[in-house]
């Protein structure tokens, strides 16, 4: 386990499970639902080469056909290196932290061509910044990546539950798999398991009293999940769920996928009256 401190602030990652992070006290707070069964449900964890799910695992590339292995029912899910043990690169003093920590590992024989994932998590007392890249060994192959964190709803049993400020323009319709079918409409209300586009700023978490926290990345694509009654999830990608039902991104030697992620917060406590 790694400890990263700034301030009020700490971090902790493991590399081997998954190289997520498994716990962030924000100013004290902590924020993230602690271990439980299931790889994909707790905790806040890199996806790549994909992101969310893959219709029944299939992939098709310059007239090959590939079939990756099923996660949730038939189709396969959140890519391959959540399941891996990641390699430590660096620790120590970053440019614009109080501490850093470098973390790699392979894509994997699950996955059909060789490459590398690399993150950096770069902890300050009100500021954490993420980044992933994904890397090819040889051939070029299609990729999307981002983050899957869970946050509390509430940070005390009796605590006030937080609340979600987000505008989305539009988001894509879910077919009868529960992917994307290709169409955008305009947002429906909540609860949602649905990825989002043209959001009008970063997302905010309030949790009232305690502690708000902003989510930034330049991706187009962030999948909401608030439908679980004890956490919800704050998803960007680099493309939207079946990623390789359409464009995304491909990935050659000289040109990996990179994709930040920063979470800032201040600590309303300190702040009375404060929303």
């Amino acid at each position: 386990m790694i400890t990263l401190e700034a301030g009020t602030s700490l971090v902790q990652i493991d590399p081997a499970a998954g190289g997520r992070i498994t716990v962030a006290q924000l100013s004290g707070h902590d924020v993230l639902v602690g271990e439980r069964a299931g790889a994909f449900s707790w905790g806040s964890f890199v996806m790549a080469p994909f992101a969310g799910r893959v219709r029944r695992g299939a992939l098709r590339v310059d007239g090959r056909d590939h079939t990756l292995a099923p996660g949730m029912g038939p189709h396969a899910i959140h890519g391959t290196v959540v399941h891996r043990r990641w390699e430590v690169e660096h620790v120590g003093p970053g440019e614009d932290a109080v501490s850093e920590v470098r973390l790699g590992t392979a894509l994997g024989s699950d996955w059909p061509w060789a490459g590398r994932v690399h993150q950096r998590i770069a902890l300050a007392a009100d500021r954490l910044d993420l980044t992933v890249e994904v890397c090819s060994d040889g051939e070029a192959f299609p990729a999307s990546c981002g983050w899957h964190p869970w946050f509390r709803r509430r940070l005390a049993p009796e605590a006030p539950p937080v609340e979600l400020h987000v505008r989305p323009r539009a988001m894509l319709r879910r077919d009868a798999e529960g992917l994307p079918s290709g169409e955008l409409v305009a947002p429906t209300e909540g609860p949602w398991d649905d990825c989002m586009v043209g959001l009008d700023g970063p997302p905010r978490l309030v949790w009232p009293g305690a502690l708000e926290l902003e989510l930034s990345s330049p991706v187009e694509h962030w999948v909401l999940y608030t439908e679980p009654a004890e956490a919800l999830c704050v998803e960007p990608q680099t493309a939207p769920p079946d990623p390789f039902a359409g464009p995304c991104a491909v990935v050659t030697p000289g040109a990996p996928l990179t994709a930040s992620f920063t979470w800032r917060w201040r600590d309303l406590g300190a702040e009375p009256g404060a929303t």
